[in-house]
C-alpha cells in the first residue's frame, strides 16, 4: 500500500475535504498547521455544547476511572439516574429508558419495541424521513411501512388548518397502521417540517385506534429546534421518543425513552435487543452532564435567539444574490437551497470555498443544499465573520 495514501473506507457521497484535525473546542476545530475553522454542522450535527467542553471531559476522565462499562447482570446507579433526567424532561413519569449507543439504533429499538404491541402490521412515516442506517427502519419495506407522501401538502392551500379529511390523506391506510413514526424536521437532512395539524391529524387518528407515536428526535433534540424536543413544535403527546447525537456532545451515546402509556402496552415483555455497550455507565454520565450543561448555561433560549439571528442574517445575504433558491430555519437547524445548474455544483464550489475560507458547513449528497446545525453556545461574532465571507462569496461565484 502508498504509505501516502490514504487507508479510511470514507463515507459515501461525502467529500474528505481536511483530513488532518488534531484539536477542538467549543464551536472550532484545528488542523495540524494550525488552521482553526468554525465548525457551523457540530460535526455531525453532534456537539450541542460544543467540542471538548470543560465539564464533558472532566466527567469523562472521572467516570472512567470508577466505572465505564457494565454487563448484563449488573449496573450502577448513574444509568438508573439518567434514565430518571430523561424520563422527567419529557414528561414521562413513570416511563422506562434504554441508554444505546446511536440515534440508528435508538430508533431501531423503538420501532422493535412498538411492533410487539402494535395490532396492525404497518408503521407509517413520511417518504423523505430518515429513520436510520440499519434494520426496518432503514429498509421501509412496503410490507412494513406506509409511506406518506407530503409533498402534495406543500402545495396545499388548506395545509396550516389541515385536519385529515382530503382525499390525500385519505389513501392513508389507518385500518392496517398501528404507528407513526415522526422525524420533526430534518427531512433527511434537506430540512423541512410538515404542517403542524397533518401531524396532529396523523397521531391523534394513530393513537385512537390503539397504535403508537414514535419520534426520531436524533437530529432535531436536545434543543437544537428553539424546544428541548422537536416534536414540541407539534403539540403531540409521542408514546416513543429515540435521541442521539446531541444527546452526547461528541460522545456515542443515544437513548430509547418509553411513556407510561407505552410501558403499559409493554408490560413485561423483554423487548429482543442486546448489545456490548447497552446501558454503559460511561454513555449515562456524559448524558446526564450535557442535560446539565443544556439547563445551567441557559442554552435553549440563548440557540433560540442565536437561531433568529442567524436567519435574519441568511435572509440578509439572499437579498444580495438570485443564487439562493430557499432558506429553511427552525432554531439552529438551517438549511441553504442554492439554483444549481447541470453543468456544474455550485453548491459544491461553495461548500469547498467556505473550508477555505475556514467556516464549515454540511453538504447534502445529490441536493443543492448546504445544512447549519452549530453549536448552541455559537457567539455573535462567529455568525457577523460567517455571514460576510458567504456574501463575498456568492459575488465570486462561478
Amino acid at each position: 500500500m502508498n504509505p501516502h495514501q490514504n487507508p479510511l473506507q470514507w463515507l459515501p457521497g461525502h467529500e474528505l475535504l481536511i483530513h488532518d484535525i488534531v484539536k477542538a473546542d467549543g464551536c472550532h476545530v484545528t488542523d495540524s498547521r494550525g488552521k482553526r475553522y468554525l465548525d457551523l454542522e457540530s460535526g455531525v450535527w453532534c456537539t450541542s455544547i460544543g467540542h471538548a467542553h470543560p465539564r464533558v471531559l472532566k466527567v469523562l476522565a472521572r467516570q472512567a476511572a470508577a466505572v465505564a462499562h457494565t454487563g448484563f447482570n449488573y449496573t450502577s446507579p448513574v444509568v438508573a439516574d439518567t434514565a430518571r433526567r430523561l424520563l422527567g424532561l419529557l414528561d414521562f413519569d413513570g416511563g422506562r429508558c434504554v441508554l444505546l449507543c446511536s440515534g440508528s439504533e435508538a430508533v431501531e429499538f423503538g420501532v422493535r419495541a412498538a411492533r410487539m404491541v402494535i395490532p396492525r402490521p404497518l408503521l407509517l412515516t413520511m417518504t423523505d424521513s430518515y429513520c436510520g442506517a440499519y434494520g426496518s427502519a432503514h429498509a421501509k419495506r412496503p410490507e412494513e411501512w406506509h409511506l406518506f407522501d407530503w409533498t402534495v401538502c406543500k402545495r396545499c392551500p388548506a395545509a396550516r388548518s389541515c385536519k385529515g379529511g382530503c382525499e390525500h390523506f385519505a389513501t392513508i391506510p389507518f385500518d392496517r397502521i398501528g404507528g407513526h413514526l415522526l422525524e420533526p424536521g430534518s427531512s433527511s437532512g434537506l430540512v423541512h417540517f410538515p404542517p403542524k395539524k397533518l401531524i396532529q391529524a396523523m397521531a391523534t387518528t394513530v393513537q385512537k385506534e390503539g397504535g403508537l407515536v414514535l419520534v426520531n428526535e436524533v437530529t432535531t433534540g436536545m434543543g437544537r429546534t428553539g424546544e428541548w424536543f422537536g416534536f414540541q413544535h407539534y403539540g403531540i403527546a409521542p408514546d416513543i421518543v429515540a435521541l442521539g447525537k446531541g444527546l452526547g456532545a461528541g460522545y456515542p451515546v443515544s437513548a430509547t425513552v418509553f411513556s407510561p402509556r407505552a410501558v403499559r402496552m409493554l408490560g413485561d415483555i423483554p423487548v429482543p435487543y442486546a448489545q456490548s455497550h447497552q446501558n454503559d455507565p460511561l454513555g449515562a454520565a456524559v448524558a446526564a452532564t450535557v442535560i446539565d450543561v443544556i439547563e445551567e448555561e441557559g442554552l435553549i433560549d440563548k440557540g433560540r435567539r442565536t437561531g433568529a439571528r442567524l436567519l435574519a442574517g441568511l435572509m440578509a445575504v439572499r437579498e444580495s444574490t438570485d443564487r439562493i433558491v430557499h432558506i429553511r430555519a427552525r432554531g439552529l437547524m438551517l438549511a441553504i437551497e442554492l439554483g444549481d445548474d447541470s453543468l456544474r455544483s455550485r453548491t459544491a464550489w461553495l461548500h469547498r470555498a467556505l473550508v477555505q475560507r475556514g467556516f464549515l458547513v454540511g453538504r447534502r449528497p445529490k441536493a443543492p443544499v448546504l445544512r447549519l446545525d452549530p453549536p448552541l453556545t455559537l457567539a455573535e461574532e462567529d455568525i457577523e465573520a460567517f455571514l460576510a465571507a458567504l456574501k463575498d462569496l456568492f459575488k465570486q461565484m462561478p
